[in-house]
């Protein structure tokens, strides 16, 4: 309840068959002075839904101070066990980041399984992964993740059943020993090493070939696959949900002046990404510090379409890509209105305006990625072992390894 005695509703649950039929789940936040609770609890919503959760309730607690063993006070807990009876809900996702502690005493206080936000995003991620690095990155984010959590874990999913949050390739390492664990993680570990050696690899040949590389980056959900499929008729996955896409996808796209660049489709990023997932998607975010020009896709119509932009400028900066050409795209905008759409290009007064699905802006989006193309002349890029790679006026790259002492202030221009 707010301070007016309103029921609180920030995530609206699909209420078609398919979604009745799905895991009965409690969405569950707490929140100190001064944090966003409607965001927060709107996107954990929409993550559930696309965990493919069955959200039948909410409950939200406002705290000056966390509680050390449960987050929630005493009365909240009998709250939240008195709801998931009413609602025969089965899961419990916390918006909040669990300690292992926390989640073992919810767990048993409540007779349900509890899991958060952060676990949540693995089982999504679990669910997606379609190729061998993706799986392999996904069991090795789960394992770091679990490794902690393995004591009492085995007689919790033996108890509660599995389920969201015990899905994808590490579930079966879930009751094994540490020892186990730790092995199969080295193992993994050497995997993507070798994966990683290969995509390098890969990077250098498309450099080589003389293709100049355009990224897809964006918050999830913001139409970067769409826009793929609008562009490329590449088929990839596109749908209206969070991380509907995951492993990265590159295709050829021919501009109006007849010259051919290379796009990458990267996964979607979000707030707070689980650090596991971070680490382990090295090798992939790396595409996007391989590329010579960055298209961030926003979704125009998100009404925190602002902090969404900020999210992944934080995420550039964390990868050393902030310095990189951007091209804005404000995109979905046969979903809102000529008056909004004129306040966002206040903010962002160089964005092409686009909706990928009606094919609103296309023409005037590849002509600007061109007119990026042909100012990148010589555009300087580091390359392997510190060697600097240079395009020629046309956008051809030129193979030959000039060495950074030799290139001076060399400007691109």
């Amino acid at each position: 309840m707010n301070k007016a005695g309103k029921k609180e509703k920030f995530y609206t649950p699909k209420s078609d068959k398919k979604f009745q039929e799905h895991e009965r789940t409690i969405l569950v936040g707490v929140f100190l002075p001064g944090e966003e609770e409607e965001e927060a609890m709107e996107e954990l919503g929409r993550l559930a839904e696309s965990a493919k959760a069955n959200v039948v309730g909410t409950l939200i607690q406002h705290k000056d101070r966390l509680q050390p063993g449960t987050l929630l006070g005493k009365g909240k807990v009998a709250q939240l066990q008195e709801m998931a009876i009413g609602k025969n809900a089965s899961l419990v996702i916390f918006n909040n980041d669990l300690k292992p502690m926390q989640e073992r005493n919810l767990s048993k206080m409540l007779n349900r399984r509890v899991i958060s936000r952060h676990a949540l995003i693995l089982d999504i991620f679990a669910q997606r992964a379609r190729t061998k690095e993706g799986k392999i990155q996904v069991e090795l984010a789960q394992l770091e993740y679990t490794l902690p959590r393995l004591a009492g874990l085995g007689i919790a999913l033996s108890r509660l059943g599995g389920g969201i949050g015990t899905r994808g390739p590490g579930e079966t390492m879930l009751e094994t020993d540490r020892r186990h664990v730790l092995r199969r993680i080295s193992k993994l570990r050497d995997e993507l090493d070798k994966l990683e050696k290969h995509r390098n690899l890969l990077r250098r040949g498309r450099k080589e070939r003389g293709y100049m590389i355009a990224a897809l980056i964006g918050y999830t959900n913001a139409g970067k696959s769409t826009l793929l499929n609008s562009l490329t008729a590449s088929g990839v996955l596109a749908e209206d949900m969070l991380f509907a896409t995951l492993d990265p996808t590159t295709r050829k796209l021919m501009l109006p002046g007849n010259k051919e660049i290379l796009l990458v489709d990267t996964v979607g990023l979000i707030r707070n990404l689980p650090h596991e997932l971070v680490a382990a998607f090295h090798a992939t975010l790396e595409e996007l510090m391989d590329a010579d020009i960055l298209i961030h896709v926003m979704d125009s119509s998100h009404p925190r379409v602002r902090e969404q932009v900020e999210v992944v400028h934080n995420v550039l900066k964390d990868l050393k890509s902030d310095n990189k050409p951007v091209l804005p795209v404000l995109n979905k905008v046969d979903l809102i209105t000529p008056q909004r759409l004129d306040e966002l290009l206040v903010d962002f007064p160089d964005a092409v305006v686009m909706s990928a699905t009606k094919k609103i802006g296309k023409d005037e989006f590849l002509e600007t990625l061109e007119d990026m193309r042909d100012a990148l002349k010589r555009y300087v890029q580091p390359g392997p072992e510190n060697d600097m790679y240079v395009y020629d006026n046309s956008g051809k790259f030129i193979p030959n390894k000039i060495q950074k002492e030799s290139m001076g202030n060399f400007q691109a221009g």
